[in-house]
């Protein structure tokens, strides 16, 4: 299966070391970052993720991990 262009920027934040995490609720996602992170994660999120429109955005946070979930990222 292949990987959408939302899902690979999703991933690269992540190994980047991003710390922003989802938390999803009705359909509608919520984004908290308790840790900080390194600049590169936050350059790469300000770059090329927070420049796309909303429907996109949301896109790439529902690939981050759950807030929610019991597995560590």
């Amino acid at each position: 299966m292949e990987k959408t262009e939302t899902r690979k920027l999703a991933e690269e934040y992540m190994l980047l070391g991003g710390t922003r995490q989802v938390m999803i609720d009705d359909n509608k996602t919520f984004v908290r970052q308790y840790d900080h992170e390194p600049v590169e994660a936050e350059r790469f999120w300000q770059e090329r993720i927070a420049t796309l429109d909303k429907e996109r955005i949301a896109d790439v946070e529902f690939f981050l991990p759950s807030v929610n979930s019991d597995v560590e990222p």
